[in-house]
């Protein structure tokens, strides 16, 4: 399963960067939305296999639970991924605009921290949906302890997922403040001159 992880997190940059390549090096648009239209299908296949393997009996691994954190990472951060890398090709390979990161401080930075924190929620809800289906393909059992939590893969990863995010939450919006619309303004100055 590891292998099925990693052998999608692959093909994720392969379609990726190859979607671009075709769309800015050869100068096919049509071509490009192909190959891009393919990267959920990395994840689709995922799924099919991680669900394959659990109704035919395997027993639960950390790998099916790691399958479900991967699925809820690249659905919740693939398109803002995609986005990123590709203001990067337009502007190294089409003349485009320098991706600007917002200013520190700015009211523009809060909110990206905020859509950040976000995904990460959607990420750690979409995990957690998977990883309880599995758990009820698995039978259903509920631990009784913590010890009990900490020994099983989806329970384990589960309770993983809600410090991460909590930690997640306090290192990055708790704090953020409003911002200062100031600087936004001082940075898009920049840009038009």
């Amino acid at each position: 399963m590891i292998i099925a992880i990693v052998g999608a997190e692959i093909a994720f940059w392969v379609l990726l960067l190859g979607g671009l390549a075709v769309r800015y090096l050869l100068n096919a648009r049509r071509a490009s939305s192909v190959i891009l239209a393919c990267v959920p299908l990395v994840d689709l296949a995922l799924v099919i296999l991680v669900t394959t393997d659990l109704l035919r009996g395997a027993q639960p691994t950390h790998a099916h639970a790691l399958a479900a954190v991967y699925l809820g990472v690249t659905v919740a951060f693939g398109h803002q991924i995609i986005g990123r890398v590709d203001a990067w090709f337009r502007y190294r390979f089409a003349n485009g605009p320098k991706p600007l990161k917002p200013p520190k401080g700015s009211t523009s930075e809060v909110k990206a921290i905020w859509g950040e924190w976000l995904r990460v929620l959607l990420a750690a809800v979409i995990a957690a949906v998977c990883l309880f289906i599995m758990i009820i393909i698995d039978g259903g059992t509920i631990p009784h302890s913590i010890d009990s939590i900490s020994k099983h893969p989806y329970w384990g990863i589960l309770h993983t997922i809600g410090v991460v995010t909590g930690i997640w939450f306090l290192a990055g919006p708790a704090f953020a403040g409003s911002g200062d619309p100031a600087l936004d303004r001082a940075r898009d100055e920049m840009s038009k001159g």
